[in-house]
């Protein structure tokens, strides 16, 4: 059996080591205390002064970098704003391309010849001219695209009506991209444009819009039967193929205007365009 001396020495050999742990922190608290008093009771400077500052070269709250005095009239220069480019409009000369010498002033009514809307470079419309989207453009153009449907063609009317000054902001874009010569090829100045009379229908395929106002469009199977058969609900390509001479504008196999059946079917079977059939 365990005597009281044994177990009481046992007892006191297990202090030693709370005892001696308890000794190195009073230590080195008494060292940290110490060292902070040392550096004016300033705990940043203290960690400076041992090198395990983070802030490597940023001054401390009582080291602040003077800035230079500035004389009471000085005033620091502010950075200028940057500006936004200012883009020009292109200068357009209303004289010396094909169609519009001679026509440059738009006129105060629009032409009519036989009772249809004529708008060529010839003939412009007045700037205020704004009637809008044809509602029998409009329903005509929907038959067609019913019926074109039941042949396995989607047609879509990308572009139909334009305002005098939509077609003022196109004009000018195609100018500044291709220069005036080649943008009057295939693009009506504004005042000119059969799109603004309501009555012109740019026409395409659904899902094929890389053939969008692009010659190729002739060349795609809805684009034929397009041709073929337009004039049956009052539409006619108004910019043949080989007729630039005479229309003013390169061929457009997508841009057909609307003007009755009975006059369509009549420029189709000849063969001709609007200036030819009316000798205008």
């Amino acid at each position: 059996m365990q005597s009281r001396q044994s177990f009481l020495k046992k007892k006191n050999q297990k202090k030693w080591p709370y005892i001696v742990s308890g000794c190195i922190a009073a230590a080195i608290i008494a060292l940290i205390v110490t060292w902070i008093g040392l550096n004016d009771w300033n705990i940043d400077k203290s960690i400076a002064a041992l090198g395990l500052s983070n802030d490597k070269g940023k001054p401390t709250t009582e080291e602040k970098v003077d800035e230079p005095a500035m004389e009471e009239n000085d005033e620091k220069e502010q950075p200028a704003a940057e500006e936004e480019p200012v883009v020009e409009e292109p200068e357009i000369d209303l004289s010396g391309a094909k169609g519009y010498v001679g026509h440059e002033t738009l006129p105060e009514e629009p032409k009519y010849v036989e009772g249809v809307l004529i708008a060529s470079k010839t003939y412009p419309l007045p700037s205020t001219y704004a009637p809008g989207e044809s509602k029998e453009a409009r329903a005509a153009y929907e038959e067609m695209a019913a019926e074109a449907k039941l042949s396995g063609y989607n047609l879509v009317a990308f572009s139909t009506y334009r305002s005098f000054d939509y077609q003022t902001q196109l004009y000018n874009k195609y100018v500044s991209n291709d220069g005036q010569e080649e943008a009057d090829r295939y693009s009506a100045r504004p005042g000119y444009s059969e799109h603004q009379t309501g009555l012109a229908f740019d026409i395409g395929e659904q899902h094929f819009e890389q053939h969008f106002a692009r010659e190729s469009f002739g060349e795609t199977e809805a684009g034929k039967w397009v041709a073929a058969n337009a004039h049956k609900y009052g539409f006619i390509m108004r910019y043949p193929n080989g007729k630039e001479k005479i229309t003013g504008y390169m061929y457009e196999p997508w841009h057909f205007r609307y003007v009755g059946e009975q006059l369509a079917t009549e420029v189709y079977k000849a063969g001709t365009t609007l200036e030819e059939y009316f000798e205008m």
